[in-house]
């Protein structure tokens, strides 16, 4: 662990108030195809480095990730394609529960469950059950879009006999009604768009974007989007 450069990513996270970092983790089927490799690989690489990135933003100070692991979009990808990042997800699962009291997380799955195979989806329910009094908090948006996620705040709203809703309604209906909106998004792998993530959440969020693909994704990344974190005003609208 290089001491000194995660000293300057906590005071600068400190200084901030960096709490909550959401990323988009792109570049997984380039970073294998770059390498004359099956896209399956760049899922493993990424989901391998994925563990890291949690880990680092830990030891940085941020309390709270959120990881756009698989839209509803994603579905219209190869099913081998489909069917190995849902092997990788059953195995992270698996991880987590035998490394809970190591880790420290709380997991939660942002997204409907529905339509996952139902035994990954209880293990996905299970997890969530066994840690749910731990601080540290990890989002993972699967199956996740963030159209939907509006649509079912609404009906939900409405099923409870609203006919009319506030914003703090709608934020209290959403999937992420148990935690802060983000401060920061990243984005990997140069693309420039939110691509249906966090839409309502990241209406004051910062965001940050990296042409660095995310199985390569790293500390020095991490402290270039806190460094750009650090250099922002963030007016929420007010004029200071």
């Amino acid at each position: 662990m290089n001491t000194s450069q995660y000293d300057r990513i906590r005071e600068k996270v400190a200084a901030t108030g960096l709490s909550h970092i959401a990323f988009i983790m792109d570049g997984n089927g380039r970073w294998a195809t770059g390498r004359g490799l099956p896209r399956e690989a760049g899922h493993r690489a990424g989901g391998e480095n994925f563990k890291k990135v949690v880990r680092m933003c830990g030891d940085c100070g941020i309390d709270a990730v959120t990881v756009y692991a698989f839209s509803t979009e994603n579905w219209k990808r190869p099913s081998a394609e489909v069917n190995a990042i849902m092997r990788l997800l059953d195995s992270f699962i698996g991880d987590a529960k035998r490394e809970k009291e190591e880790n420290g997380i709380r997991y939660v799955f942002l997204g409907d469950k529905a339509a996952l195979a139902p035994a990954l989806a209880q293990k996905c329910e299970e997890l969530e059950q066994i840690t749910k009094n731990y601080k540290r908090l990890l989002n993972i948006a699967l199956n996740y879009g963030g159209r939907a996620e509006i649509v079912h705040a609404c009906n939900t709203l409405i099923a409870s006999g609203k006919t009319e809703v506030t914003e703090a309604d709608v934020s209290a209906a959403l999937y992420t009604a148990h935690c802060d909106d983000p401060d920061l998004i990243v984005r990997t792998a140069g693309e420039y768009r939110l691509s249906n993530f966090l839409l309502w959440q990241s209406a004051y969020a910062e965001f940050f974007f990296t042409d660095t693909l995310w199985p390569d994704y790293s500390l020095d990344d991490l402290e270039d989007a806190v460094n750009s974190f650090s250099g922002r005003r963030r007016r929420f609208g007010a004029v200071l």
